[in-house]
């Protein structure tokens, strides 16, 4: 009788352990959900978002909801892009109280075709980039697939294209995958900074010297209107006619400018102005080339002496440089038949970036056509001047006039005298500058009399580009109909250059007031398997990863077995 007691006694020992244990384990789930605790153990701290990211989220006001087109069957190395990007949604979606929502979508989902291709075409004509990928089928073989590895952000009413894919192709597609996994909080945040702002800034192209026409700078003009307003017109030397704009841009001008146009601007600059520089000193007509030869000539634009007291110099000479595009050239054969052959033009330099700088970091080579050199010049320790695109170690100048001909492509250069490596082409000047017109009368420029001359600025920056045709975009003219190609994308290869990312990331440098540009130089470490190991030690790491948890949860249950049935056996006998 005793024995049924101490049984029954014990039976109801367990049922109130098993009771409590439960409820504890119920109460501290419910505490943790409550209780938002998140540790970053990473070494190059890749979930930690940054403070700017922090107070962008921390202001949204409405609900955003995030359309990710990269899903689907796809490569290891997107897979794990894929993955990055799910999890720095999540993490904003919980910073920002549950105010973002986010869905993964593949839109090759549809087994209908014609449905599929009308999907293609809707998110390309969003802004969406596709790139094409091998993939595997349901029979083990492997097909093309074309994957959208980007996302639309919608906000009341409003949709952005956000492409985080990265496509430099001088380095390998691991670096690429890596580089988009570290430029994502940016290129996220970036966009939805812009569309949830109160303020949205504006910019401005100067109109007035023969800039480049509208319709070839349209690309950049429309990928900028989403961040900003985007207008055009002329200075007129109206005083405080640019004081509205953060920023404005000197697009590739033709024609001297005046000088109260230059005191407009001057002041402009002085009350904290911004400006994008691109222009030449050297002419030449790109259009002659056509019919096989131009000219450069020494073309001034009464710039110069400004530009000098801001610190930097463009110089009356074009850069040749081995690291160039290829021209399609017409060439005959033996047989005197004319055949098209792509052979390098040295007038064409590819430029390299600063990959040391948020600007121009992990962005692909800048097209550059009939470029000048930089040279910084002053010691003033108030500016602070950064180079941002330059020649390759194979570059050299040639002073005007010159004559330029095609069939220089033909022709196989002497590398001895290309000896002028890394030549500045692009310049970032910040700081505090002197007024170009200090010691100045300034009385006949301007005729407003209450104007008042700044001589010096406050906090401010610019960028100094010396080629007018790296923010041109080239044209297809059908009739009357004008179409702008991307801007960046050489028609001839196929390949999109990083024109249109350099001076996106110009113009946001320039605005950027709350530290967004700075997630540009964040670094991670790539890494990869040392695939020579894999091989010769395959069979020993298959087994310490198959059979070693197998081995640790059968022990784990013989320890636990052998302390249960000794407690118990040690309460029965008593």
């Amino acid at each position: 009788m005793a024995e049924k007691k101490d049984n029954r006694n014990i039976r109801m020992k367990s049922w109130v352990q098993f009771i409590v244990t439960v409820t504890a384990i119920i109460l501290l789930v419910s505490a943790f959900n409550s209780i938002r605790l998140r540790v970053d153990l990473t070494e190059d701290r890749r979930y930690t978002l940054s403070e700017p990211t922090l107070a962008v989220l921390d202001g949204i006001k409405d609900d955003i909801y995030i359309q990710v087109y990269l899903d689907g069957e796809m490569p290891v190395p997107l897979k794990r892009l894929r993955r990055s990007v799910g999890e720095m949604l999540e993490e904003f979606r919980i910073v920002s109280g549950k105010q973002i929502d986010y869905e993964f979508i593949n839109p090759a989902d549809s087994r209908d075709a014609r449905q599929r291709d009308a999907q293609y075409s809707e998110l390309y004509n969003k802004g969406l980039n596709p790139v094409n990928i091998q993939a595997g089928d349901e029979e083990g073989g492997s097909l093309q697939k074309m994957i959208f590895p980007g996302m639309i952000v919608n906000y009341n009413g409003i949709e952005v294209p956000v492409n985080f894919l990265k496509n430099n192709q001088s380095v390998s597609y691991e670096q690429n995958i890596l580089h988009s996994m570290e430029s994502l909080e940016y290129e996220m945040i970036q966009t939805i900074a812009a569309i949830t702002s109160d303020t949205i800034y504006k910019v401005a192209f100067l109109e007035g010297h023969e800039e480049l026409p509208e319709v070839e700078v349209a690309d950049l003009t429309i990928n900028l209107a989403k961040y900003f307003t985007v207008d055009r017109g002329t200075i007129g030397g109206k005083a405080g006619i640019l004081d509205n704009y953060s920023a404005v841009i000197v697009a590739g001008p033709e024609k001297e400018f005046s000088e109260s146009d230059k005191l407009v601007l001057d002041q402009y600059i002085m009350n904290g102005g911004r400006v994008i520089w691109l222009f030449e000193e050297v002419a030449v007509s790109a259009d002659s080339l056509v019919q096989g030869e131009s000219v450069g000539l020494y073309h001034p634009l009464n710039l110069e002496d400004q530009l000098f007291r801001y610190g930097a110099r463009v110089n009356p000479e074009l850069v040749q440089d081995l690291e160039c595009m290829v021209v399609p050239l017409s060439v005959t054969t033996g047989a005197e038949q004319k055949q098209i052959v792509p052979a390098p033009f040295v007038y064409y330099p590819l430029l390299s970036p600063n990959q040391n700088h948020p600007v121009t970091r992990n962005i692909n080579k800048v097209r550059g056509l009939f470029v000048n050199s930089i040279d910084t010049v002053g010691l003033d320790p108030a500016i602070k001047k950064t180079i941002l695109l330059s020649t390759s170690a194979l570059s050299r100048t040639l002073t005007p006039p010159l004559l330029i001909s095609m069939r220089e492509a033909s022709q196989v250069p002497d590398e001895k005298y290309f000896n002028r490596p890394g030549l500045p082409v692009a310049v970032l000047l910040e700081g505090t500058f002197p007024s170009a017109f200090k010691n100045r009368m300034t009385g006949k420029l301007i005729s407003d009399r209450n104007f008042r001359l700044k001589t010096e600025s406050s906090e401010t920056k610019m960028i100094v580009i010396s080629d007018g045709d790296i923010i041109r975009n080239d044209v297809r003219r059908s009739g009357t109909t004008a179409t702008p190609y991307p801007l960046g994308l050489d028609r001839y290869s196929g390949q999109m250059f990083g024109n249109r990312d350099f001076l996106i990331n110009c113009m946001n440098y320039l605005v950027d007031d709350n530290g967004l540009m700075e997630l540009r130089s964040r670094e991670m470490k790539l890494r990869l398997l040392n695939k020579p190991k894999i091989r010769t030690e395959k069979t020993k790491w298959q087994l310490v990863n198959i059979g070693l948890p197998v081995l640790l949860v059968i022990l784990a249950g013989m320890i636990y077995g052998f302390f249960r049935k000794r407690k118990y056996t040690k309460i029965v006998n008593e």
